[in-house]
């Protein structure tokens, strides 16, 4: 590797503020944080800046929702995520969120260069509209059948099955996500960036070694058929910029999300007094590299670079794309309690175990990562605990007591001390090819190797022989000096276990090019533990913390709740409270699984005249093929409510114990869809 300083700016994908960070986000911000860190233990100007994606319609539903202002919330969501990350060790220089008025002046500043470039084309389109809303429906709020391989439930810009792209109108049966309606066609101007004024360009910059090959051979496809141009707007109402000159035209999420980076950089240029225009201006020789999902590629390796381009500003230096997180082999869920949040692992487990397993398993591709809670206790235990921190706790002791804290003047093996920093320049390539799983089993081969040491050496024994304490103190001071090269090499993975190392040995161990020189005839502190074991028990309370117990059938339209151990009769309602609930016969039409919740069935219902989708509970007890045609019974007149994969418009009585003993209430032969229940 070269040893010139380099300019460095790291990104990762911008969280949604509309929502707690959980494991499968700090994936990639601990993959982020990890090459962050590296780059400045070599030396290098390296800088982490980003932000809170803000904008877009969940935000201004979620805000109508709780009765207060999207300001109030999404900086509300901001403090929480900065101290999740920071609790995680994530070492960003500048998180800021894309409703900044930075973020405003760079993406206004693009738009006028797009503009004026003639890049940027209006015409009138139609859309679908939610007559029930009042609103024109962004692409995530529609779904239907996908027109290219028929997959049902699919978004309204992209399929998850197939990966195909396309226009809302193209699919089949589209409905609003958010009133569960038709929607209908409207007209309305729209803006349009001209994509394939960019094409050849964007292929020279693909082909630049900026994508990882898999990602490059995947975006080819993109060209096949030309680059379609690409809708920078969107309608009132709408949380985020207008678009200067307009009254109720706002940017697409998409245009001023990616542009967070940029805004959060100079947010950082200006507190610390850097150079923007040095590191973000064509011919630039700083580097900008961006961490992000497999799931959002197109947007960073299409969109984004074009905008950049269009706007005479320098491309990212490259994109890192990596997979989505499993736990147990499985998509997380949270009725398992395998969707776990960010701070309810930090409740109960420390950090720095989570870095160093996600560590362990991320390679320089898109491959998946699972995190085997088993296979992560036992590593942890026995890669972190037993073999590098046991270094330290092995021969600290007797430095301690026997030589009053002072190691030896020399090294009675120097050959294997050089042994270990020959490895540096291997390991540095695997860290800078992201390829972490790589150095961390040179880094366990080397601490194996340390441990072998001590194990042949016998310092326990040898302090009993007269005469061979001077051996013992080389010894212990050979075993020090190996534990000190493991450790910095593993200060970009465990920064809270590097702070207590470097308190024990009263040293910066942060710097690579420190350990030329071996720690000889100084004074080391008192050995605290650094890390300790995993507790299997604090899994298991993780586990329970976690899991989100859907409410029995009786209350399937809602989210999810918990469920009373005991049956509790005592709470009384008057006949009139009782007699406002509205329950009708509905016919069920459609009956499917909810792939994202592991109890949820989707139910079409018919009651008279009148549609109504409803989330029910049931999936345990029944094959959603046996329900079509049947008739039931329906609470009609409860509020709908928002989940994460649809609005439910009420709920399907229903009696039993849960699970298979679950029973639809089923009206006589001879009930009709929309009678009333009396």
């Amino acid at each position: 590797m070269s040893d010139k300083k380099r300019q460095i700016l790291v990104t990762s994908a911008l969280p949604y503020a509309n929502g707690a960070i959980h494991l499968g986000h700090m994936l990639e911000y601990i993959q982020t944080d990890i090459w962050a860190r590296f780059q400045r233990a070599q030396g290098h100007e390296c800088y982490f800046a980003w932000a809170d994606d803000a904008h877009g319609t969940p935000v201004m539903l979620w805000a109508r929702s709780e009765g207060k202002s999207p300001e109030e919330l999404i900086d509300m969501m901001n403090e929480e995520h900065k101290t999740d990350f920071r609790d995680f060790g994530v070492s960003f220089d500048n998180y800021s969120s894309t409703h900044s008025e930075y973020n405003r002046e760079q993406v206004e500043k693009i738009y006028h260069r797009l503009d004026e470039a003639g890049y940027i084309e209006r015409r009138n389109i139609k859309q679908l509209y939610d007559e029930k809303e009042g609103m024109f429906l962004p692409d995530r709020f529609i779904r239907g059948t996908c027109p290219k391989c028929g997959s049902e439930d699919q978004y309204g810009d992209s399929c998850e099955s197939c990966g195909s792209t396309y226009a809302p109108t193209d699919l089949i049966n589209p409905r609003s996500a958010i009133s569960g309606n038709a929607p209908v066609l409207r007209e309305s101007e729209h803006y349009f960036v001209r994509l394939s004024d960019f094409e050849q360009r964007l292929k020279d910059w693909m082909g630049s070694g900026a994508l990882q090959p898999e990602i490059a051979n995947k975006m080819q496809e993109w060209f096949t058929d030309g680059l379609r141009d690409w809708d920078i707007s969107r309608d009132a109402p709408y949380f985020g910029f207008l678009i200067p000159g307009t009254e109720d035209k706002y940017f697409y999420v998409w245009v001023d999300a990616p542009v967070g980076y940029v805004a959060s950089f100079r947010e950082l240029c200006e507190r610390e007094g850097l150079d923007f225009d040095a590191w973000w201006e064509p011919g630039s020789t700083a580097e900008v590299y961006h961490f992000i999902g497999k799931d959002i590629v197109y947007f960073h390796t299409l969109f984004w670079p074009a905008m950049l381009m269009g706007a005479r500003m320098r491309t990212p230096t490259a994109v890192y794309a990596h997979g989505f997180l499993t736990v147990g082999g499985a998509k997380m869920s949270k009725s398992r309690g395998t969707f776990i949040r960010a701070r309810t692992y930090l409740d109960h487990l420390h950090p720095d175990y989570l870095r160093y397993y996600f560590a362990a398993k991320l390679g320089p591709g898109t491959g998946d990562i699972d995190l085997n809670l088993e296979d992560f206790v036992a590593r942890v235990n026995s890669d972190v605990v037993g073999k590098v921190v046991n270094i330290a706790s092995r021969c600290a002791g007797f430095i301690q007591r026997n030589f009053d804290g002072m190691l030896a003047q020399q090294l009675p093996q120097p050959e294997l001390y050089d042994s270990f920093i020959e490895q540096r320049q291997t390991i540095a390539a695997d860290f800078e090819g992201r390829n972490y799983q790589s150095a961390v089993r040179r880094i366990m081969a080397l601490a194996d190797e340390a441990n072998r040491y001590i194990d042949n050496e016998k310092p326990w024994q040898q302090i009993k022989q007269e005469g061979m304490e001077a051996h013992v103190q080389a010894v212990c001071t050979q075993g020090i000096n190996l534990f000190r090269v493991l450790i910095t090499y593993l200060a970009p993975i465990l920064p809270f276990t590097l702070h207590k190392a470097g308190e024990f040995l009263g040293r910066d161990l942060q710097q690579w090019q420190a350990l030329d020189q071996a720690l000889l005839g100084v004074k080391i502190n008192t050995f605290q533990p650094l890390l300790t074991r995993i507790d299997p028990v604090k899994i298991k309370a993780m586990i329970e913390d976690s899991k989100e117990s859907l409410q029995p059938a009786t209350a399937t339209g809602n989210e999810p709740a918990s469920q009373p151990a005991e049956e509790d009769l005592t709470d009384e309602i008057t006949i009139e409270e009782f007699l406002k609930v509205d329950l009708r016969i509905a016919l069920i039409t459609a009956a499917e699984a909810v792939p994202e919740a592991d109890k949820l069935l989707k139910l079409s219902l018919d009651i008279g005249g009148e549609s109504r989708t409803v989330f029910a509970g049931i999936k345990s007890a029944y094959d959603p093929a046996e329900l079509v045609g049947r008739h039931t019974v329906m609470v009609a007149n409860l509020k709908p409510r928002k989940m994460r994969f649809g609005t439910s418009e009420g709920m399907v009585l229903a009696a039993g114990p849960g699970g298979s003993d679950l029973f639809l209430l089923q009206p006589d032969e001879g009930a009709t869809p929309g009678m009333r229940v009396t």
